[in-house]
């Protein structure tokens, strides 16, 4: 059900207007800024569920908010959906690469917006039953959306999260990345598939010993990823 709050950072009125009024009449609750360094603040003092982000702002701006929220382990694992007017691929990509969860560009349907915000959301909420998963030096909860390695928490995305909880319950089975695409992001990404590379990357970073010779997610060459039982 509707009733999360929603962090919106747009510096331009009328979208602010335009977004909350379509989320508050779904129920949500929303509150907003139109700059970069207000928008950390109320992330940290707010702690939304999801934060909507355009990238060309004052202060700070998009790319900068998103590296401070996930280098900040109190707020590290709310979902960012970045807004942005570009649409270049480079882009998009940048925004992955500092941790933004997904992305929509303008001039975009509200109808789109909304399926996204309660997608995202919907995985943000998803409890996992039964298992504590360990392998190696590593172990994952997921119920509680947690990962120790070396007995230190490893702070994940969303998106990281749950690729890597899709590629573990799957475990010696190669998935697609069109099928990590639907499970993951949940609609219709129109052949993004950089998009799960780059996640793919990050979170090789986060758990491997040397992600350059990953032993847990292997790289099926020109299908998709594998996640190795046997990478101890």
């Amino acid at each position: 059900m509707a009733g999360e709050k929603i962090l919106i950072v747009d510096d331009e009125e009328h979208i602010i207007e335009l977004i909350k009024f379509n989320l508050e009449n779904s129920g949500y609750k929303v509150t907003f800024t139109n700059n970069g360094n207000d928008a950390v603040k109320l992330a940290k003092s707010e702690i939304p569920q999801l934060i909507l982000l355009d990238l060309m702002i004052p202060g700070l701006d998009g790319y900068d908010v998103c590296r401070e929220i996930r280098k900040d382990p109190s707020i590290a694992t709310i979902p960012v959906i970045m807004i942005t007017a570009k649409s270049e691929e480079i882009d998009k990509i940048l925004g992955l690469e500092l941790g933004a969860d997904d992305y929509i560009t303008k001039p975009f349907s509200i109808r789109e917006m909304m399926a996204r915000v309660k997608a995202m959301l919907r995985r943000a909420k998803t409890q996992y039953q039964d298992d504590i998963y360990t392998i190696g030096d590593m172990s994952i909860d997921f119920q509680r959306h947690e990962v120790i390695k070396n007995n230190k928490r490893v702070e994940l995305t969303l998106k990281e999260f749950e690729l890597l909880q899709i590629l573990i319950k799957n475990k010696g089975r190669v998935m697609t990345r069109d099928f990590l695409l639907d499970k993951v992001w949940g609609y219709e990404y129109m052949g993004e598939t950089r998009t799960v590379d780059v996640h793919i990357r990050h979170l090789r970073q986060k758990i491997e010993d040397d992600d350059k010779n990953p032993k847990y997610i292997e790289t099926i060459r020109g299908i998709g990823y594998r996640f190795n039982c046997n990478g101890e």
